[in-house]
């Protein structure tokens, strides 16, 4: 299932705009030029602005989504005309060789189970030439980000064409290790209240790693995330 913020197209449509500070996805474009790679795999693209940037970079890129309404937005974008756009996930991908697989924005934690997330590395393992890299990033639990997942800390008014959109996150469910919240979005030119939902699954960092290495994959980095640094694990795994 996608969550509503991805798949309805009114709240695909406003996104980016309400998340406008994507510093992060230059610490990604830089593996570009750290592995030598030419051929990358964006796994769970969105709406694209990662996908978009590597592509004006001059790298082949094929971006893969599972919300046809993000697709839908990033095909818009300026350079979307160099990328393949693929409507699915990692588990239904046409035949690939990519140099290097990129997954941000947290999307390794949507999996809920670990016969959906064991499905999904086998997908990018099956998409990567012999050596390639899979890179992604997850939440550190211990750091608890859902504590900041409240009206208090996420509300925001912000005008965006010709209306104004308010949106709040708040807490839904903590049952560790899954976490629910939901996102509330009133716009200005009819009233319109739409909510969407989402559960993440906050998971260890040696879970990750021996899911990884079940996989195929030799982990051979876990770093931190530059922009939030303590926050994030960000796995660096390479294809034996």
């Amino acid at each position: 299932m996608v969550d509503a913020l991805f798949g309805v197209p009114r709240l695909a449509a406003v996104y980016d705009a309400l998340d406008p500070d994507r510093g992060d996805l230059e610490h990604y474009a830089a593996m570009l030029g750290e592995f030598g790679v030419r051929r990358v795999l964006d796994v769970g693209c969105g709406t694209g602005e990662l996908t978009c940037l590597l592509a004006s970079l001059g790298v082949e890129v094929t971006g893969v989504d599972p919300a046809a309404a993000s697709l839908e937005v990033a095909r818009g974008k300026e350079f979307a005309d160099r990328v393949t756009w693929i409507h699915g996930d990692a588990t239904t991908l046409p035949p690939l060789q990519v140099e290097l697989a990129l997954m941000t924005g947290n999307v390794a934690q949507v999996f809920l189970t670990a016969e959906e997330w064991a499905a999904t590395v086998r997908g990018v393992h099956a998409a990567l030439e012999p050596g390639g890299r899979f890179v992604f990033e997850t939440r550190i639990p211990a750091r608890r980000a859902w504590e900041e997942w409240t009206r208090e800390h996420t509300h925001q008014v912000r005008q965006i064409g010709d209306e104004t959109v308010e949106v709040w996150t708040e807490l839904v469910a903590v049952k560790l290790p899954y976490v629910t919240f939901r996102a509330t979005y009133i716009f200005s030119s009819d009233g319109a209240v739409l909510t969407s939902d989402s559960t993440l699954w906050f998971r260890e960092r040696d879970e990750v790693e021996q899911s990884l290495t079940a996989a195929g994959f030799a982990v051979d980095d876990v770093r931190g995330a530059p922009d939030r640094p303590g926050k994030e694990y960000v796995f660096v795994a390479r294809k034996l």
